[in-house]
């Protein structure tokens, strides 16, 4: 094996596959295992074609192909981990699947063995409450597809041990990511700045507007998708689960409602593009209306509101969060540098318009952040 730290990945669906290759590619050896014999039999077939793509692009020649297949070692069981350095876990998404591989990891790793979570939605300190030592363990969430995004959020517990997080920032960013350090607080945070995004859509749709004119409007302001096309790709199921974990992780705060519209679309099993049919799918948006930049000015203002609520809990910066965004979701602008736009007194404004005609159900949701107030 290399010099190079040996990284080892549980999991191997297509986003522990994707960091596998991501730490190949940068000189690793990669020991990978997964508890499904399917998904461990495929694995070094999948990596294959998926450096067959690059190499057919001109991206990569085939000896360096040969080279990156050669430093994964596909592993049946967690004892082949001894020698990692870093474990990232990808499995499912589920608080208790993931507190049992951790603890089973733990019995096979070195003392100095940083253990990650790639969870996007979980409390990462609820993930390794049952470790022995804590001090190792962090949150490292990477965005789907792993070797094309370029964002990776490094997530930060009480107690960790700096030298654990340097380490790990330092072989993540050598792999090619941004790597953007935070707290462990719901959604981190291109999950949480994203809400408003899809919540003042959702709003407006309710309020009587329709979804392809809200989307053709963010799209003509240099968004890749709309809101809706987005809630269609990811899955209506997907955004309603994610909103009501918000709404109750954050004390049912009106800023995480969970909309009518949303919930409807579920029951009716219109879910988007995995189920045929969505808010807008398969239909594309249609004529810009109008009032798009209203409609912009809106969604943006909300957008802004929450970036400014999480960075003045302190653990993140506007810079990075602007990053984080542009990076996570290939959004044109960050939240900040859109209010800069716009012009911060023109956003709070529109924000204490939306709070006075509010409804009740609503009454707070565009309150302004304190943070937002100090910019201007």
């Amino acid at each position: 094996m290399s010099k190079s730290p040996v990284i080892g990945v549980v999991g191997l669906g297509a986003m522990g596959l994707g960091i596998a290759q991501i730490f190949a590619q940068a000189g690793h050896d990669v020991i990978a295992t997964d508890s499904q014999a399917k998904a461990v039999g495929t694995a070094r077939q999948r990596m294959a074609e998926a450096l067959d793509a690059r190499v057919s692009a001109g991206k990569l020649s085939g000896e360096e192909r040969e080279r990156i297949l050669a430093r994964l070692h596909v592993v049946d069981g967690l004892a082949h981990l001894k020698d990692a350095s870093l474990v990232i876990e990808a499995i499912i998404e589920k608080l208790e699947a993931k507190q049992a591989l951790f603890a089973e990891v733990e019995r096979y790793v070195g003392d100095s063995c940083v253990l990650a979570t790639n969870t996007s939605s979980l409390s990462v300190e609820a993930i390794m409450q049952v470790l022995r030592r804590r001090d190792r363990a962090l949150g490292l969430h990477f965005f789907n597809p792993v070797p094309v995004m370029k964002l990776a959020e490094l997530i930060v517990p009480d107690g960790v041990d700096p030298a654990a997080v340097e380490f790990t920032r330092k072989v993540t960013a050598a792999a090619g990511k941004t790597v953007v350090t935070c707290a462990d607080t719901p959604g981190f945070i291109v999950n949480r700045c994203a809400r408003p995004f899809y919540g003042e859509a959702l709003a407006m749709l309710e309020e009587g507007r329709n979804a392809s004119e809200i989307d053709a409007a963010m799209q003509a302001a240099g968004y890749r998708l709309g809101p809706f096309s987005l809630i269609d790709l990811v899955g209506a199921d997907i955004g309603l689960a994610v909103t009501e974990s918000f709404y109750t992780s954050m004390k049912r705060d009106p800023r995480y409602h969970v909309f009518e519209a949303l919930k409807a679309q579920v029951a009716k099993g219109d879910l988007g593009r995995k189920s045929g049919r969505g808010f807008l799918f398969p239909e594309k948006p249609g004529p810009v209306p109008a009032d798009a930049d209203d409609i912009v000015l809106r969604i943006e203002a909300t957008l802004a509101n929450e970036a400014a609520s999480l960075a003045a809990e302190g653990a993140v910066s506007p810079d990075e969060i602007d990053t984080a965004l542009k990076l996570g979701l290939n959004f044109p602008r960050g939240p900040f540098e859109a209010a800069r736009r716009h012009g911060l007194g023109r956003i709070i404004e529109t924000l204490r318009a939306l709070e006075n005609v509010a409804p009740s159900h609503l009454r707070g949701r565009y309150r302004t952040a304190p943070f937002l107030e100090s910019l201007s």
